[in-house]
C-alpha cells in the first residue's frame, strides 16, 4: 500500500485520480479487494500539499536542510538557548522563504501555477515541520494530502494530513525528474523573487518577521513566567516559615505572660508574708528585751540577797 501511495503522490494533480483508479482496478482484479478499497480511498492532495510532496521528491537536499534546521531550533528552544534561538530563527525565515520560492518554481516547471494563498500554505507547512517533530515526519513521508497548520499541531491533526498515517516516519523516494514534465531546475537557496512577486514576497517576509518576533516574545515571556513562579514559590515558603514562627513566638509570649502573672502573685504573697514576719520579729525583739530586763533585775536581786 505504501509503495502504491508513494507512486501516486509523486504524480501531477492531473495524473492522480486516473492513475489511482487504475491501481484500484488492477489490485481488485488481482483478488485483493481490501487493498483496492484502500487505494480508492486515497485523497487527491491539495495544491499546497502537492507542492511540498514535490519538494521532498525533487529538492530533497533543501528539504533536509529545512528539517535538520527545525530539529536544531527545537533543541535550542528546549535548552532555552537565547543566542542560538535567535540565530536559528533568522535562518529559518530565510530558508522557508527560499524553499517556498523553489516550490513555486518547481510547480511552474511541472506546468502548475502557485497562487499567493497556496504559497502561504506551503510556507506554513514548512514552518510547522520545523517547530513540531510530528509535522516534520509527516512532511518527510511525501504523502501529504493537505497543508499543516503552523500553530496548534498535534499528533491527531498531523495524521489527518497524511494519506497513510502509518507512513509517518518514512521518507519519500526521490525522483530524478518529474514524470511527464521537464526536469525541475534546482535553484539556489537565495532565490530572488520574480518582479511581479516582489511586493508579495516582502509582505510575506514581513509577516514571517512578525511571527518570529511573536514567538521570541512567547519564549521570553515563558522564561520570565517560570522565573516569577520560582520566586513566588520561594516567597510562599518563606511566608509559611515566618507565619509558623510568629505563631510559636505568640504562644511563647502568652506563656511568658502567664508566668509573669504567677510570679507577680507569688511576689505579692511573699511581700505579705515578709511584712507579717517583720511584725513577728519586732514583737519577738520586744519580748526578748523585756525578758532580758527581767533577767537582769532578777540577777540583781539574787546578788543583793546573797550579800546579807
Amino acid at each position: 500500500m505504501i509503495g502504491i501511495a508513494d507512486e501516486l503522490y509523486a504524480l501531477t494533480p492531473e495524473e492522480f485520480t486516473g492513475t489511482r483508479n487504475e491501481w484500484a482496478k488492477q489490485t481488485k482484479a488481482d483478488g485483493d479487494a481490501e487493498l483496492a478499497k484502500r487505494v480508492t480511498a486515497l485523497r487527491k492532495p491539495s495544491m499546497s500539499a502537492w507542492v511540498v510532496n514535490m519538494l521532498m521528491r525533487h529538492q530533497g537536499e533543501q528539504m533536509s536542510q529545512v528539517l535538520d534546521l527545525g530539529a536544531s531550533l527545537r533543541q535550542a528552544q528546549a535548552d532555552l538557548d537565547g543566542d542560538a534561538l535567535r540565530e536559528l530563527t533568522r535562518q529559518r525565515r530565510q530558508l522557508t522563504t527560499a524553499v517556498t520560492q523553489q516550490g513555486r518554481q518547481l510547480a511552474r516547471d511541472l506546468g502548475r501555477k502557485v497562487t499567493e494563498a497556496v504559497a502561504d500554505q506551503v510556507q506554513g507547512t514548512l514552518h510547522a515541520a520545523m517547530v513540531d517533530e510530528g509535522a516534520a515526519a509527516a512532511v518527510r513521508s511525501g504523502l501529504l494530502v493537505s497543508a499543516i497548520e503552523s500553530t496548534g499541531v498535534g499528533s491527531a491533526e498531523v495524521a489527518e494530513t497524511v494519506a497513510i498515517p502509518e507512513a509517518i516516519g518514512l521518507t519519500a523516494r526521490s525522483r530524478v525528474a518529474p514524470r511527464k514534465a521537464p526536469a525541475a531546475k534546482r535553484p539556489d537557496l537565495s532565490v530572488v523573487p520574480e518582479p511581479e512577486d516582489a511586493e508579495r514576497e516582502r509582505e510575506r517576509a514581513r509577516r514571517e518577521a512578525e511571527r518570529a518576533a511573536a514567538e521570541q516574545a512567547v519564549t521570553r515571556a515563558t522564561s520570565e513566567a517560570d522565573e516569577a513562579q520560582r520566586r513566588l514559590r520561594k516567597a510562599a515558603k518563606r511566608v509559611s516559615k515566618v507565619q509558623a514562627r510568629t505563631l510559636q513566638v505568640a504562644e511563647e509570649l502568652e506563656e511568658a505572660r502567664r508566668r509573669v502573672a504567677d510570679l507577680e502573685h507569688e511576689l505579692e504573697t511573699l511581700a505579705e508574708e515578709s511584712e507579717a514576719a517583720e511584725e513577728r520579729k519586732d514583737d519577738a525583739e520586744e519580748s526578748y528585751a523585756e525578758a532580758q530586763q527581767a533577767l537582769e533585775e532578777a540577777q540583781a536581786a539574787v546578788a543583793r540577797l546573797g550579800s546579807v
